[in-house]
């Protein structure tokens, strides 16, 4: 069964082709493909599904893999089990992930926080005090979307202390600077401060696989050895995409409110600026979480060069006649 003929109608019991429940549903080597898989993963619904939804999801697929299905098993309830697993489970690990910490959480909490952060981002308290929150709810995502081993305690407090410190100075340096400048420019320093703190946190409660590698296999699955070169690829393109999730809620928001604050119903009403802000924050999120996770493959279609690889892994594999041109790897979230 091709990608494209997954879940079709054609096939309402499991009688023919087994399912691939390995892979995303939909073809991951286009980004279309990979835009409809987080639209499902990272879909904000999928925080309400409970504990033993979650485990009776992963409880059905591991049946599946192994031939025990329940009879009369459909292909819908096995893409339905696939989505809830995926939007519970580290991919690598099969970890149950932290509530906060999983991609279908991202939209409602962020929804919070950066709204906050944008609606009060005048006073240095309000400033600081939000800073400190978004940088202890990144730590949490970066540590549950971490490709490689669990870091110790203390390669976790580092990371956090220095994104938290580096995105604080830069708000109240920023800050200092921007009362001089037209009332807009102010809306933006949030935005500076966040991109600064993920260039320094993410690296960071990443830095295990920075010194260490990640895992890099071959197309059938087969394990290569631990690349620091694919790290380094893998952490920069999860900077890059966090940073291009929040820049339109945190830029377009901003011109927005800019605006409305001018309308003489919001200055009579001054109370519902904080609620437009972060409803207007929570709508942009629903859709960008989705569509920069999906920037980049994540897994088994997320390919480096073995000519970019390290000389001495290249010569593992040449000593056991493996010829791929390419290897694979978890980039994490």
């Amino acid at each position: 069964m091709t990608s494209n003929d997954r879940g079709s109608s054609d096939y309402n019991k499991i009688n023919r082709d087994r399912l691939d429940l390995d892979s995303p549903r939909w073809d991951q080597r286009h980004y279309v493909g990979r835009l409809k898989h987080f639209f499902t993963s990272a879909n904000p619904f999928n925080i309400f599904y409970s504990d033993a939804a979650l485990d009776s999801s992963k409880k059905l697929i591991s049946a599946y893999k192994q031939g025990k299905e329940p009879p009369n098993t459909t292909v819908k309830e096995l893409w339905k089990a696939k989505q809830i697993y995926d939007s519970a489970f580290h991919p690598e690990t099969g970890e149950k992930m932290i509530l906060i910490g999983r991609m279908s959480a991202q939209a409602p909490c962020n929804m919070a926080i950066i709204g906050s952060m944008l609606t009060f981002y005048k006073s240095t308290p309000a400033v600081i005090f939000w800073q400190w929150i978004n940088q202890s709810f990144n730590a949490v995502v970066n540590y549950t979307n971490r490709s490689g081993k669990s870091p110790s305690y203390r390669e976790l407090f580092f990371p956090y202390f220095f994104a938290t410190t580096g995105a604080v100075t830069t708000a109240i340096g920023l800050n200092s600077v921007a009362h001089k400048a037209p009332p807009l420019v102010g809306r933006f320093i949030p935005f500076a401060a966040v991109a600064a703190a993920n260039c320094i946190n993410i690296p960071m409660m990443r830095q295990k696989e920075l010194s260490e590698g990640i895992l890099v296999k071959d197309k059938d699955g087969t394990s290569i050895g631990y690349s620091k070169i694919a790290a380094r690829n893998a952490i920069a393109q999860v900077v890059f995409s966090r940073i291009a999730m929040a820049s339109p809620a945190m830029i377009l928001s901003p011109i927005v409110m800019n605006f409305l604050d001018k309308k003489p119903s919001i200055q009579r009403m001054p109370y519902v600026r904080a609620p437009i802000q972060i409803l207007l924050t929570g709508i942009l999120l629903t859709f960008m979480t989705p569509a920069c996770c999906a920037i980049f493959p994540q897994e088994r279609q997320h390919s480096m060069l073995v000519s970019h690889l390290e000389p001495e892994l290249r010569n593992q594999m040449n000593q056991r006649g493996d010829k791929s041109q390419y290897v694979y790897f978890n980039k994490g979230l």
